[in-house]
């Protein structure tokens, strides 16, 4: 698949007009002048762009424009005078009873634009506490790891070293 290319202008070619107004043809562009010696200033024309034009997008309106012109046209009191505004906007009047339909029917004010996306939660209070409840108590559990691996360090020295590790003589002794 190939991308458009952006519509480009292409140079317009010209064409030679004899002295009497008649364009030449192929087999007369040759440069003479077809009436015969006469030296006749020639004017050139330019030819039509043959390349044709992207096609329109479609109009989007956004709504306070649409407001606008509804404003607009309410005010109009004289006749002769929505049809001036339509002109001037280049509109239809069929877009004016689209409009005012939708305004009375509340999609015009409902059309303000939204952030997208998810909608935020409301603060929670418990949602906090548990947050700070879980913080501490993964703070506890890496405490009691660390006191672990120290209790068992401590125990594998007392092995090598040959200390008796009984707590009830330990407990005696104070």
């Amino acid at each position: 698949m190939t991308m458009l290319q952006p519509f480009q202008q292409a140079e317009p070619k010209p064409l030679a007009i004899s002295p009497v107004g008649q364009a030449q043809g192929a087999h007369r562009a040759t440069g003479a002048c077809p009436t015969g010696g006469a030296d006749v200033t020639k004017t050139l024309v330019t030819a039509p762009d043959p390349e044709v034009a992207e096609s329109m997008h479609r109009r989007r309106f956004t709504t306070a424009f649409k407001l606008r012109v509804l404003q607009e046209a309410e005010r109009c009191d004289q006749p002769g005078q929505i049809g001036a505004l339509l002109r001037r906007e280049g509109l239809y009047s069929s877009h004016l009873s689209t409009w005012r339909r939708q305004r009375d029917q509340g999609i015009l004010t409902a059309l303000n634009p939204r952030k997208r996306g998810r909608k935020p939660r409301p603060d929670d209070p418990l949602a906090k506490r548990i947050a700070q409840l879980e913080q501490q108590n993964q703070r506890l559990h890496n405490q009691l790891r660390k006191a672990e691996i120290i209790i068992e360090a401590q125990k594998k020295i007392s092995e090598i070293l040959g200390i008796d590790q009984n707590l009830e003589n330990i407990e005696a002794l104070r």
